[in-house]
């Protein structure tokens, strides 16, 4: 079985009603999850109009205006909030949802947003990330009644009463990204799914032996984990849809086929096979175009029945 995610990239230009429209069709198509990216700033030759839109007050919209299909981010940058406050938002959006919410966690990169808006661009996010992952967790983790406390280099809290809970026994945790040590650490230590951004077949089977290695390590098998790859998606019925696609996210067909999901279905299907064969069972499909909703659903039509 291989799930199919919708995974948009809302601060190149989209607003709420937008990202609901992307959401609900995903959801009526059949697709798993709509995740989303957490980032302030555009990216690129684009305007950004009408502006950024924050990833977990989208996501406590869409809670309440689908009913199905799963909510996340990839990936949430530790940079923008605190890890407490960030606990209690995620618990409330999942108890909003009936508890269909999971969380990409990461360290943060993108330093000209972090200036547009006046965030803190600490040299030490790895850093900060670990004891992110230590607290929101260990916040979810303590029992009702009881209180949480930690005291570590970048944060410190102070008996906790760790409220609210979330409506999941345990919220899905994703991290991800291609540092060779440090990440695969982490994975093993926090993750129920590790994810890889934009990573070629070569890198996928490199990075995932890595993160094997390190949950062999940490006493964890490897069928504790799910494996998951983010790619662009451009899919079309014959090779001019498929330039036709490109064209309007500034792309090259080409180019898209070497580094992404792309060509007609027949070469999608293909390569998803070959990602397969590595280990990856959840993709998340990286549309760039949010106004093609016939995307979706050409994906859901010629491609999701050939892998089910």
């Amino acid at each position: 079985m291989t799930d199919l995610r919708i995974f948009t990239e809302p601060q190149q230009g989209a607003d709420y009603d937008t990202l609901l429209a992307v959401a609900r069709t995903a959801e009526e198509l059949g697709y798993d999850a709509f995740f989303r990216s957490d980032h302030y700033l555009k990216m690129g030759d684009v305007d950004g109009l009408p502006g950024p839109t924050d990833a977990w007050t989208t996501l406590a919209g869409l809670a309440r205006e689908t009913s199905r299909i799963r909510l996340g981010t990839l990936m949430t940058s530790a940079t923008f909030r605190h890890p407490g406050i960030l606990a209690i938002q995620v618990a409330q959006v999942d108890q909003m949802s009936g508890g269909r919410v999971e969380l990409g966690l990461g360290a943060g990169w993108f330093e000209a947003e972090h200036s547009a808006y006046g965030i803190p661009f600490p040299k030490e996010r790895f850093d900060r990330l670990e004891e992110q992952l230590e607290i929101v967790t260990g916040l979810w983790d303590t029992p009702v009644g009881e209180t949480f406390s930690y005291s570590g280099r970048y944060y410190t809290l102070t008996d906790s009463p760790a409220l609210p809970k979330p409506a999941q026994a345990r919220v899905p945790l994703l991290v991800g990204g291609t540092g060779p040590k440090r990440t695969p650490a982490l994975a093993a230590r926090f993750a129920t799914e590790f994810n890889l951004p934009f990573t070629s077949l070569e890198d996928t089977a490199a990075q995932f032996g890595r993160v094997r290695e390190a949950l062999a390590a940490h006493g964890r098998g490897a069928d504790e984990l799910t494996w998951s790859n983010a790619l662009v998606l451009c899919v079309g019925k014959d090779d001019a849809e498929v330039a036709r696609r490109a064209a309007a996210i500034g792309r090259e067909p080409d180019e898209l086929r070497r580094n992404g999901l792309a060509g007609t279905p027949a070469e999608v299907v293909e390569k998803i096979g070959r990602y397969r064969e590595l280990g990856t069972t959840r993709f998340y499909l990286q549309v760039l175009d949010l106004h093609d909703l016939d995307h979706l659903e050409l994906v859901a039509s010629d491609i999701k029945p050939q892998l089910d």
